[in-house]
């Protein structure tokens, strides 16, 4: 029996097709049937299931390309079933994972345990990433073709940095012949290393170990020239300051390959919300300068910064509970994606459209996904957005299985009603 889903009077938006009308869905077993604005204009729909929007948005479902979890080697932090529910919470429908678990999944086997263990558990797709290296050493390469067979859509070393440029010039070169992405982490390791914040008069101030923002730079000049020697596909899976993107945009005006992303709470955030040590608020990278944040809000807004991710990376209490320079580095954000993005929004910074572009078309085109898009015959992986209702982040009320959120408290305007995965809905909000 074919299973059908009517959505009427929403504000349709598909950054993929430019399309932001008011109109009508159609699902049917899993799959857009039919999308546009004089969809159910003639009649009711007489569909066993029908959803009347009330003129919130119907948008693809969100794609976050930065995530971290614990499964396998350390589910106490995130399993694949908990950060599917945050993800769902959070409007997202595909979230694509780092391999840095323990075992590093730098095997095709490994790469099909995360398939296996997310078709078994997950409310949302997952995408896994593999290494890019065996064991995240930095030294030996991974059989790219296996594991990119065995499904993995990106190789990275995650939030590690290849300090060996001849490793990862073979590597780009070795990933070109495969057609395959390669996401870099721009920290160079040894100006970065024992650093717990940017450096500057406020670091100073607090005393803490730091390290120059030049560090991210170094490392994106460099991996641009190796970029161009080898004509690999590149991926800048985040970064935060005004020199990076400087160094990216110069990069794409020469026709260089090379596409980038950023941490929502980079263009949320700054140093001085370090306060008063707040361990919640150490990421890596480290919080910038109110103008290196100023300058990713601009670089989302132009477009030079691709994509928005969550950069989730949840952590377990007690390594939260320590001092500032000897905490864990990370912070979840599946569930604040999407209202700190929409921040752009309410700004005045960026059309709706463009916001959402940067989760949904754009991760889609890069990682190579067939999802973001409100296109017939395209999964139907959605989400209703209410743009505008005000909530304020209460860390006992998110889904995920950690609780290092640096948001605890703060207000915002705009969150996921309803999210779809294969047209079944994942998650409802109370309302």
């Amino acid at each position: 029996m074919t299973k059908r889903i009517a959505f009427r009077n929403a504000r349709l938006i598909d950054p993929a097709s430019g399309l932001d009308v008011k109109g009508g869905l159609l699902v049917e077993n899993g799959r857009i049937a039919d999308v546009g604005p004089r969809l159910f204009n003639d009649a009711e729909p007489n569909d066993p299931e029908v959803i009347d929007a009330k003129g919130l948005v119907l948008a693809p479902g969100l794609i976050d390309a930065r995530v971290f979890t614990g499964e396998p080697g350390s589910e106490y932090r995130e399993t694949l079933e908990s950060a599917s529910q945050a993800a769902a919470a959070g409007g997202i429908t595909t979230i694509v994972v780092m391999p840095n678990t323990e075992p590093v999944i730098d095997e095709p086997s490994l790469v099909d345990f995360i398939l296996r263990r997310a078709a078994a558990t997950a409310k949302v797709r997952v995408a896994p990433m593999a290494a890019l290296t065996k064991g995240l050493g930095g030294e030996t390469m991974t059989e790219i073709g296996l594991l990119k067979e065995a499904g993995a859509v990106a190789f990275t070393d995650g939030d590690r940095t290849i300090s060996n440029a001849r490793v990862l010039r073979r590597a780009l070169a070795y990933a070109s012949t495969f057609g395959a992405l390669i996401v870099g982490h721009a920290e160079d390791p040894d100006l970065t290393e024992g650093a717990a914040v940017t450096e500057g008069e406020f670091a100073m101030r607090l005393g803490l170990p730091a390290a120059p923002s030049a560090a991210e730079a170094i490392v994106v000049e460099r991996d641009i020239r190796l970029v161009e020697m080898t004509g690999a596909r590149y991926h800048f899976g985040q970064i935060s300051t005004r020199a990076a993107l400087d160094a990216i945009a110069a990069a794409k005006e020469r026709g260089v390959a090379v596409t980038c992303g950023v941490a929502a709470h980079h263009l949320a955030l700054n140093e001085l919300d370090v306060g008063s040590y707040l361990t919640f608020m150490k990421v890596k990278p480290p919080l910038r300068s109110e103008a290196d944040r100023a300058a990713m809000v601009e670089g989302v807004a132009s477009g030079l910064i691709d994509i928005v991710v969550s950069s989730h990376d949840p952590q377990a209490a007690d390594t939260k509970r320590q001092t500032f320079a000897q905490a864990a580095f990370g912070a979840i954000g599946l569930e604040t994606l999407l209202p700190v993005a929409l921040g752009l929004h309410h700004d005045g910074r960026a059309h709706l459209s463009h916001v959402l572009k940067a989760l949904t078309a754009s991760p889609a085109r890069i990682f190579g996904l067939n999802a973001g898009t409100l296109a017939k015959g395209a999964p139907a992986d959605l989400v209703l957005i209410d743009p505008d209702e005000p909530f304020t982040v209460r860390e006992a009320e998110l889904k995920s299985r950690a609780r290092n959120t640096p948001f605890e408290g703060r207000r915002f305007h705009g969150r996921a009603v309803k999210t779809f995965v294969g047209g079944v809905c994942v998650f409802e909000r109370k309302r």
